[in-house]
C-alpha cells in the first residue's frame, strides 16, 4: 500500500512502539489517530510531532477493551479524515509475574491482560473492517510478541494473550481477505521505558543477555519495530496471515 494521503489508527500510540509508528507513518505522508488510554500528554505530543510532518493527526482517548470506545474511535477517525486505510493494533499491557508463581497471577490481572491484548485487537478490527474494506482495501497490523511464539515473557497471561493474538491474525486474515491484509510483528526485547519499569534493577542485565542472544548483536528499539510494521504495510500485497519476528534472530540462538 502507498500510504501517502491515507489514514491510520495506531492504538497505544502515545508511547514506545506506537509513538514511533505514528511518527514514521506521518513522515511517509499518512494521517494518524494517536490512540491512548492514560498517556494523554504523551499522545498529544506525538500528534503534534506528526502534524509537523505536514499531515493531520489527532490524539483520541479510548480503552480498546471496551467495544463502544473502539467503535467511537473508528467513527471519529472516518469523520476526521473521510477514510480509514490502516489499523495498527499496538496497545498492550502486562503484569510481571514469574511463570512458576501460579498463585501470584491474580484473576483480575489475567482478565485485564486478555482484555487489552486479545479482545481489544478483535474489537478494534471489527469496528474498522467496513471502512478498511472500502476504497480498494486496507491493512491491519498487530503488535504481538515473541512471548506468543516461545512461551517466554513477563507472565503466563501475557504469553497466552500473544499466542491467541497470533492465531487471531490467521483467522481474521481468512475472513478479511481479499480486501484487507492482516499481519503481525512479534518483537523480542525492546529497549525502552516499559521494560525498564517492569524489570527494575535487573533491566541492564536482562538487556545484555538478550543482546548476546541476538544474531544482530543488539536488542530492538521502538523504531526498529515501527519500521517492521510500516514495512508490512508498504511491502508486498501477497503477505497476509503472517507473524513476523522482530528480535534480531534471537529465536534462532543456539
Amino acid at each position: 500500500m502507498d500510504i501517502q494521503g491515507r489514514a491510520a489508527i495506531v492504538t497505544g500510540g502515545g508511547t514506545g512502539v506506537g509513538a514511533a509508528t505514528c511518527r514514521l507513518l506521518a513522515a511517509r505522508g499518512c494521517h494518524v489517530v494517536v490512540n491512548y488510554s492514560r498517556s494523554v500528554d504523551a499522545a498529544e505530543a506525538v500528534a503534534a510531532e506528526c502534524r509537523r510532518s505536514g499531515v493531520e493527526a489527532v490524539a483520541h482517548r479510548a480503552d480498546v477493551s471496551v467495544d463502544a470506545d473502539c467503535a467511537a474511535m473508528v467513527e471519529a477517525a472516518v469523520a476526521r479524515f473521510g477514510r480509514l486505510d490502516l489499523l495498527v493494533n499496538n496497545a498492550g499491557t502486562t503484569e510481571f509475574v514469574a511463570h512458576d508463581d501460579l498463585a501470584g497471577m491474580s484473576e483480575e490481572a489475567w482478565d485485564r491482560i486478555m482484555a487489552v491484548n486479545l479482545k481489544g485487537p478483535f474489537l478494534c478490527s471489527r469496528a474498522a473492517m467496513p471502512h478498511l474494506k472500502a476504497d480498494g482495501g486496507g491493512e491491519i497490523v498487530m503488535t504481538s510478541s515473541v512471548a506468543g511464539l516461545a512461551g517466554t515473557g513477563s507472565s503466563l497471561a501475557y504469553c497466552a494473550s500473544k499466542a491467541g493474538l497470533n492465531n487471531l491474525v490467521v483467522t481474521l486474515a481468512r475472513v478479511a481477505g481479499p480486501e484487507v491484509r492482516v499481519n503481525a510483528v512479534a518483537p523480542g526485547f525492546i529497549d525502552g521505558e516499559w521494560l525498564q519499569q517492569g524489570l527494575g534493577d535487573a533491566y541492564e542485565a536482562v538487556k545484555a543477555m538478550y543482546a548476546a542472544q541476538a544474531l544482530t548483536g543488539r536488542v530492538s528499539t521502538p523504531e526498529d519495530v515501527a519500521a517492521a510494521i510500516v514495512g508490512l504495510v508498504t511491502g508486498s500485497d501477497q503477505v497476509t496471515a503472517h507473524v513476523v519476528p522482530v528480535e534480531g534472530g534471537a529465536l534462532h540462538h543456539l
